[in-house]
């Protein structure tokens, strides 16, 4: 194809070759997977310059889905609780998904329904904003549920 976008048929690359410089281009091959492979004739400074601009722009118009951590204790106090509940409700109104972790430390583990009823009142507390995507589970010395905005 040259620069317009005319295709010009099966062409020996030599013969491409001199006529992409006849016309001060670059010999570009778009498609290498076809029999044969299909060149163009265009500026490959402009045409990675245009790729790049395009990338940046599909990267600034894409929404990644942040995961934010929030870390408790078994034994937080209530006004901490309801700090920790208000940060919660900040992040799923910017629509981040929210993981909280509960972390036992020496032997509160033994004492793990205590952590599950901490956990389980956060979920209540935030339930008008959030569904929870995975439930409160323990693993090893901590509880992690992971919450998302509605």
């Amino acid at each position: 194809m040259d620069q317009e976008g005319t295709v010009l048929g099966v062409v020996q690359t030599r013969e491409a070759i001199a006529q992409a410089r006849a016309l001060n281009l670059d010999l570009v091959e778009v498609s290498t997977n076809a029999k044969p492979p299909v060149c163009k004739f265009m500026d490959f400074g402009k045409y990675r310059y245009d790729s790049k601009k395009k990338m940046q722009l599909s990267k600034k118009k894409q929404k990644t889905a942040d995961t934010k951590e929030i870390r408790l204790r078994p034994n937080i106090g209530s006004h901490d609780l309801q700090i920790k509940i208000a940060q919660i409700q900040k992040f799923l109104k910017n629509k981040e998904k929210v993981k909280l972790t509960l972390r036992f430390k020496g032997r509160e583990i033994t004492h793990h329904e205590l952590g599950l009823n901490i956990v389980n009142t956060v979920i209540e507390a935030v339930s008008e904003l959030s569904t929870v995507e995975s439930a409160p589970k323990i693993e090893g010395k901590q509880i992690i549920a992971l919450l998302v905005a509605k």
